[in-house]
């Protein structure tokens, strides 16, 4: 018995459906997981509304996930039945079991629970490749972080300062600021404040170096506006809606500033990028420099209900769907 969520169309929350679904054997190369918790994220949402295509329908959603190998294929010698594993990058996650490619998994250490697990690979290992990769964070620099309190925005937050920088969230609500700042945010702006004028009174006219905005449309203007000459500005994200910008010479007239659209599939693309990732984001939480804030679950057949509370910036840290 295998059951799963699918949409058999694009659309709102219920267009979720929890149905029965074949569950095949591995094929060669691949693993079976039992999943024992599936993370939620905003990706799921584009695919679920369509911005982001699904390869046909009906199609299982859903990005990474937690839980033991189950069957091996053909060829499998990294993995073995009863293996504690994990994975972001997948899509087809939202189901109570799975095949997916063994080399897209990677072994959970024994400090790490499941729970943990699905609601930190996807969102660890973008913060890792966008504080250590996209942009380098150094000891000493001062960074911009939207959607401070959300999932990605608290663990940017506690590894930021972990690096010894610091950090300016933006957050929607006072009880977000206090939750930002409690996890190593030193600055809080709220939005509809004037975030280029709140930025230049911190940091004494200087501007930061580098903005990481999940937020999409409506910051992206806002956010060029906070960056100091050179600047990188990282879009990885658009819960707002996507960006377009009209003309590449709003970046010379801000001040020959660069700009990244970053995906963890990229980063990850190669095993061994892979591995370092996961294994440089386990480290940082086995040291207890990041925490990991499950602050929702959700059984996996409510999945649609998850969905209303992300869309409606009802949840903050991560939201995990239990099986």
């Amino acid at each position: 018995m295998n059951h799963a969520i699918r949409i058999h169309a694009h659309g709102g929350p219920e267009k979720l459906v929890w149905e029965e679904v074949p569950l095949p054997d591995p094929k060669p190369g691949e693993v079976r997981v039992r999943h024992r918790a599936v993370g939620l994220n905003f990706i799921d949402v584009y695919f679920r509304t369509g911005l982001y295509k699904v390869p046909s329908l009906p199609a299982t959603i859903g990005m990474e996930g937690a839980g033991v190998v189950e069957a091996v294929g053909e060829g499998v010698t990294e993995f073995k039945p009863g293996d504690r594993v994990a994975y972001a990058g997948a899509l087809g996650a939202y189901a109570e079991a799975r095949c997916l490619p063994a080399d897209r998994l990677v072994k959970l250490p024994d400090g790490i629970d499941f729970v943990q697990a699905a609601a930190m690979m996807l969102q660890g290992m973008t913060a890792q490749y966008l504080l250590r990769r996209t942009y380098k964070v150094q000891k000493g620099d001062t960074i911009l972080v939207h959607a401070a309190a959300g999932g990605v925005g608290l663990i940017l937050c506690q590894w930021a300062k972990h690096l010894g920088a610091t950090v300016i969230g933006v957050v929607s609500t006072p009880e977000k600021a206090e939750i930002a700042k409690a996890h190593g945010a030193a600055h809080v702006v709220l939005t509809g404040e004037n975030l280029p004028q709140r930025v230049k009174e911190i940091t004494g006219g200087a501007m930061v170096p580098v903005v990481y905005d999940s937020v999409g449309r409506d910051t992206f203007l806002t956010s060029l506006d906070c960056l100091r000459p050179l600047g990188l500005m990282v879009s990885y994200g658009n819960a707002s809606g996507p960006v377009s910008i009209p003309d590449l010479g709003i970046l010379a007239a801000k001040g020959s500033l660069y700009v990244t659209r970053p995906t963890l599939n990229t980063y990850t693309a190669s095993r061994a990028d892979l591995l370092a990732t996961a294994q440089e984001l386990f480290d940082v939480v086995l040291s207890g420099a990041v925490k990991i804030r499950v602050n929702q679950t959700f059984p996996l057949k409510d999945a649609a209900e998850a969905h209303r509370a992300l869309e409606g910036r009802k949840t903050t840290g991560s939201t995990v769907l239990l099986p």
